[in-house]
């Protein structure tokens, strides 16, 4: 990701606990931040899983990490960048939370600023196969959530006023949107501020949800009722108050979604509005957009043989595509 402030620096987190910093396609020599003392990465899903930059991180020098800690916590933490633009201050970082975790695996770990300043947090639904500990449509917890918090205010955060549940009650203040599996990838459109979530399936579908901008929360994507637009146990399930996703895809095609962004740079001007995204597994990218007539067209634009574990986007609104081998590819013209 980027940190918006004009340097044209790339921040890549990696699984083990580092912030490495790439300048004009050069790693720097030193980690922007080392914090892999704190982290498990035991499990093929831990390790360090998520960083956004402060929208005013140009006047206050604060980001946020997201990571494993080294009791399998979820963790939500605050940094400060040093007096050397280039190295963050190791002992500046404050937990905001920590969600225990009963599995190694599906801990989300994306976090985003929406349009409206607020930082999204995506958890995963606690692991086990079929959301064995009935997480997802459980509001009590915050596991198999999207979360929207107000980090300007309260010692860690607050809760923003138009949250669905802002005074708790039978949800958790901190709930956006839920009945998610594993939103491991999501992201705003720039342009119009539509969010689109990556949530991975279980054995058979993967799927992207989307929400427009402005629209309230309390959303339930469905999991594990329903598997993408399908009944999930049976042939037959109740489907009133769930959302559907945009778009879906067979495990023929795949077997892991990993959410991209809508492309807003100017290096491929026919992919303009298109929404990127593609399979861990299969490597393959498609685009979705919507039609003349409003419905929404998914289609395959490549093959790209890598295991995509994640996609970037840079101030310019130009993408990257990261292999979990630890290459990194940038999205240009053919």
């Amino acid at each position: 990701t980027h940190a918006g402030d004009g340097s044209g620096r790339l921040f890549v987190i990696e699984k083990t606990g580092t912030i490495a910093i790439l300048k004009d396609g050069q790693r720097a020599a030193a980690p922007f931040l080392d914090i892999s003392s704190l982290i498990t990465d035991n499990g093929s899903e831990q390790g360090l899983l998520g960083l956004a930059f402060h929208p005013k991180y140009s006047e206050n020098g604060i980001f946020f990490v997201y990571y494993t800690a080294s009791n399998g916590d979820n963790t939500l933490a605050r940094y400060k960048v040093s007096s050397s633009p280039d190295v963050a201050d190791p002992n500046s970082g404050v937990v905001m939370f920590r969600q225990e975790d009963p599995a190694p695996n599906h801990n989300g770990g994306m976090l985003a600023f929406g349009p409206d300043g607020y930082l999204c947090v995506g958890l995963g639904d606690g692991g086990g196969a079929g959301d064995t500990y009935g997480n997802a449509q459980n509001r009590n917890t915050l596991l198999g959530k999207l979360l929207r918090l107000d980090v300007d205010k309260g010692d860690a955060y607050a809760i923003p006023a138009d949250n669905p549940w802002p005074n708790g009650g039978d949800a958790r203040p901190e709930i956006w949107a839920y009945g998610l599996r594993n939103p491991w990838r999501f992201s705003f459109d720039r342009d119009t501020g539509d969010l689109y979530i990556g949530d991975v399936g279980q054995n058979q579908y993967e799927e992207i949800d989307m929400q427009p901008a402005g629209a309230k929360g309390g959303i339930n994507y469905g999991w594990n009722t329903r598997e993408a637009m399908h009944c999930f146990r049976s042939n037959s399930c109740a489907s009133d108050g769930l959302v559907d996703p945009v778009a879906e895809y067979s495990h023929d095609e795949g077997c892991s979604v990993t959410g991209g962004y809508v492309y807003r740079g100017a290096a491929v001007p026919g992919l303009a509005g298109t929404y990127l995204y593609g399979d861990y597994c299969s490597g393959t990218i498609w685009g979705l957009r919507r039609d003349a007539a409003g419905q929404w067209q998914q289609s395959k634009l490549l093959s790209s043989g890598a295991n995509l574990s994640s996609f970037a986007e840079d101030q310019d609104g130009e993408l990257y595509l990261i292999d979990l081998s630890g290459k990194l590819y940038r999205v240009v013209g053919a």
